[in-house]
């Protein structure tokens, strides 16, 4: 069944300072220690979840889809994550590239090269395809395909109730290069795009998420900010950004059914969509280095 979003009472900033536990996928990542260390610094419990569910209440979740599919009904918890077509209804100013929310079906007609990505799970590799041939096989999808470009820095930012708590470079023209947003020489750039992308779009978006910008390297133009995408706070790679900020906004991100917001109704995750996922590691959002979307 899907997961029922009506439950629960409006919440407030101040749900993600209420006790609870951390419950954990049972595969390790370098992220959920990370926040495992933060949450045990509140006073929070922390427990790797084996192959169900405790029955406890009161869990905020951190992991894969796949293995959520099993166990947040259990623990009762919300998994909040932005809308697939969200990053395809922005302006192109906030983009800086022309993005398409289509089908698998129709991309394989594409005769140009596109950077071409299923919106959730990678059920097929997010990359440049020189031509819709060139895609994998594989049943109809929803996909999103956008123009290719260049990612001069990418950043990861936390948000919580429209605003970065924290955030992390994490690739350089494509290459893996974490460095923490704050004191990071494109700090007040990254924050002044950011404030004003969020200001506009973020009604679209869940009180607590992922979002991803870069640096577009655009000879034509020169350099420019724009969105890379959204995520599930769940579900991401927290790189060298702040834990203990990043926690706060994972804990609203996958939380209690009790405490979720009515405004985040209508981005509670479908259980039976995520049941259909294949159970895997912290969302890095890395391609090969080169252009990409």
């Amino acid at each position: 069944m899907p997961v029922d979003c009506r439950a629960g009472s409006v919440a407030s900033s101040s749900t993600v300072k209420k006790q609870g536990f951390l419950a954990l996928a049972p595969q390790y990542t370098t992220t959920s220690e990370l926040l495992s260390a933060s949450a045990r610094r509140r006073g929070m419990e922390v427990e790797v979840l084996g192959g169900a569910a405790t029955g406890r209440r009161g869990a905020h979740y951190y992991g894969g889809p796949g293995f959520a599919a099993r166990v947040v009904d259990d623990l009762e918890v919300a998994l909040l994550e932005p809308s697939d077509a969200w990053l395809a209804t922005l302006p192109y100013e906030y983009t800086g590239r022309h993005i398409a929310m289509s089908t698998l079906s129709e991309a394989r007609r594409l005769s140009r090269p596109a950077f071409v990505k299923p919106p959730r799970e990678k059920s097929f590799p997010a990359a440049v395809y020189p031509a819709g041939a060139d895609l994998p096989p594989g049943p109809d999808a929803p996909v999103l395909i956008s123009d290719v470009v260049t990612w001069a820095a990418e950043f990861r930012l936390y948000v919580l109730d429209g605003e970065v708590r924290t955030g992390s470079q994490y690739t350089t023209f494509g290459r893996l290069d974490p460095e923490p947003l704050e004191g990071h020489r494109h700090e007040a750039a990254v924050r002044a795009f950011a404030a004003e992308l969020l200001s506009v779009c973020g009604a679209g978006l869940p009180s607590a998420v992922v979002v991803d910008v870069g640096l577009l390297a655009a000879p034509e133009s020169g350099a420019e900010w724009a969105v890379v995408e959204a995520n599930m706070a769940w579900f991401s790679n927290c790189y060298a950004a702040d834990p203990d900020r990043a926690l706060d906004v994972v804990l609203r991100s996958a939380g209690p059914r009790t405490a979720l917001a009515e405004r985040d109704r209508r981005f509670c995750r479908d259980i039976e969509v995520l049941r259909s996922q294949p159970s895997c590691s912290a969302r890095p959002t890395m391609t090969p280095s080169g252009p990409r979307r």
